[in-house]
């Protein structure tokens, strides 16, 4: 009998995968499209309000090139349906905003894409060599016969010698062929390029270990202590019985050897000063430079999730109220005992009343404030401050702050129209005793001349020297008025009181 049922079943689940789901139907070009127009090994999140604005930009900009797009669609809405598929990963970010991430499905499509699309040698001598070299080195690890592994470590260390020798002799040193140094970038970009979708999946992993111990924790069915226990044992088994995870512990390794941290940045450097990386894309050549910021951001972002994960643990284990814990234990035994004992003497269908909530409390009211003897007590004398207080004011210098004195500047009118010293109103002001010349005389007076109508608009500007009650000066231009005998005699008979009643 043939495999062909298990191999169906095997092919039908990879094909379910999210990572081939990307990769078909009518939209898959436009998604991939997507992901890699808003996403680089630079910008590995983007703000959620960001990528939905971004989205409906490139919806435009690709039916502005008649390019057939999801209809009746929006950046909002594709970027939700895009995390149901587990495609995107939204997550909260270090501020308190929503973000967008691709999953390690989304990050295995877009490299199996940007493989496809390279050109590359499917056989070549350097894969050749990487594999009889990885096979050569894992065969001396996995020998269990001493002899059989000293045997090999001759044969390398004779090799190596031989080579060694040739070149202290005066052997060429021959610098790999262009074509050959191509292969090998090939290779190294390939192996890069599958970095991020590891650490993803590990980030994947210890995430959904999260809400796994979220779930349990709310759930409060298991003890902490055995919550504790699997999620030490799943660490252990996420790092050591997993691919990605062996490969994020490698990883990590490295990170903390200085020296072979400082040794493949030296190799970049000399692989990228072959003749033949001259014709690399500026693309493959950032993704060579850029092999260690991978290796440095892939476990830096599988770290800060770990870090989420146990400090959710010690958030729990600090707010766990044990004593809580045992008192509901104790009711809950309590219930069973009375229950047990009920069991025995009641029937098939008897029935106990049982309130599911406590009776409500009837409090009267209380009183808010109580009486505070402070508050009764009147409050303390006040202080006799007659001997500091000042001298009050004299009549004349209330007068001096008041108001215009209109009968006395009429009276004044009058005596210089008696005597035929006028001339103008201002001339007459300016000769007037300096206590009826405060600046306030100067509107009086011309109140007192626009009761009799000598006021008119055509007349020119004069000056009015007012002195102010502390002996200052100011000068007021005001229209010249001269008084004709009508004018006159309308003053002599003219009163405060008429004045009022006009």
């Amino acid at each position: 009998m043939s495999e062909v049922v298990g191999e169906h079943a095997r092919v039908r689940d990879a094909l379910e995968r999210p990572t081939l789901r990307l990769l078909d139907g009518k939209w898959a070009a436009f998604r991939v499209a997507v992901f890699r127009c808003s996403f680089s090994r630079d910008r590995r999140s983007v703000q959620a309000d960001r990528l939905h604005v971004q989205v409906d930009t490139l919806l435009d900009e690709l039916q502005g090139n008649g390019v057939d797009v999801p209809p009746n669609t929006t950046g909002r809405s594709l970027c939700n349906m895009w995390v149901n598929d587990q495609w995107l990963f939204r997550d909260n970010a270090q501020d308190g905003s929503l973000e967008y991430s691709l999953t390690s499905f989304a990050l295995e499509a877009i490299d199996l894409v940007q493989s496809m699309s390279r050109d590359r040698v499917l056989v070549s001598e350097s894969r050749l060599t990487t594999i009889l070299d990885t096979v050569r080195r894992w065969a001396l690890e996995a020998a269990p016969d001493a002899d059989a592994r000293i045997e090999r470590l001759n044969v390398q260390i004779h090799e190596l010698e031989a080579e060694r020798d040739r070149l202290e002799s005066g052997g060429d040193v021959a610098a790999a062929s262009d074509d050959r140094m191509l292969d090998g970038y090939t290779n190294l970009i390939d192996l890069i390029g599958q970095l991020p979708s590891d650490f993803k999946r590990v980030e994947e992993s210890v995430l959904d270990m999260h809400r796994k111990i979220l779930r349990d924790f709310r759930d409060e069915d298991r003890a902490v202590a055995e919550v504790l226990d699997e999620y030490l044992r799943d660490q252990d088994e996420l790092v050591k019985a997993t691919p990605e995870g062996r490969a994020f512990d490698g990883a990590f390794v490295l990170l903390r050897d200085d020296a072979l941290l400082l040794e493949l940045r030296d190799n970049v450097q000399v692989i990228l000063a072959h003749p033949a990386a001259a014709v690399l894309e500026t693309q493959d050549l950032n993704e060579i430079r850029g092999a260690e910021a991978v290796i440095r951001q892939g476990t830096k972002d599988v770290l800060a999730q770990r870090r989420r994960l146990t400090a959710t643990l010690k958030e729990h284990i600090v707010n766990h109220d044990v004593l809580q814990e045992r008192e509901l234990g104790r009711v809950l035994r309590g219930i069973d005992r009375e229950l047990a004992t009920w069991m025995e003497t009641a029937g098939p269908r008897a029935t106990v009343p049982v309130g599911l909530l406590p009776p409500t409390a009837k409090v009267g009211h209380f009183r808010e404030r109580l009486w505070d003897p402070a508050s009764a007590a009147p409050p303390p004398p006040l202080e006799d401050v007659e001997e500091d207080a000042p001298d009050p004011p004299t009549v004349e210098e209330l007068r001096m702050r008041g108001g215009p004195s209109l009968e006395e500047l009429r009276l004044a009118l009058v005596d210089a129209l008696a005597t035929g010293d006028m001339g103008t109103v201002g001339r007459m002001f300016n000769e007037l005793p300096s206590r009826l010349r405060r600046p306030v005389e100067v509107l009086g007076l011309l109140h007192v001349v626009n009761g009799i109508g000598a006021l008119r608009d055509d007349a020119g500007p004069e000056v009015f020297e007012a002195i102010r009650p502390d002996g200052n000066r100011r000068n007021f231009l005001v229209p010249a008025i001269t008084l004709t005998r009508d004018e006159a005699a309308t003053l002599d008979g003219w009163s405060l009181e008429g004045a009022g009643d006009e």
